[in-house]
């Protein structure tokens, strides 16, 4: 699953293998499906769209890790 640049949800297909290491690299897992069946498989899911051959495909976020907030203390200049 991917996300649309609004947020929703989408399966992502591709007509070839050319496209989808275009679109996302080398040595991505894939295997061939109907778009009937690709449907099949994510309307359980709530995904009821699918995306055909996305031009662009943004990396996956990285987590932020939180740091500490500073005191006020320490930002006093002795």
């Amino acid at each position: 699953m991917f996300r649309t640049p609004l947020g929703e949800r989408t399966a992502v297909g591709f007509t070839s293998a050319d496209r989808l290491v275009a679109a996302l690299g080398g040595g991505q897992p894939w295997v061939r499906l109907a778009a009937t069946a690709l449907r099949a498989l994510t309307a359980p899911l709530g995904v009821a769209r699918i995306t055909v051959d996305p031009a662009f495909v943004a990396p996956v976020v990285t987590p932020v890790i939180p740091v500490a907030p500073v005191r006020a203390a320490a930002l006093v200049e002795v």
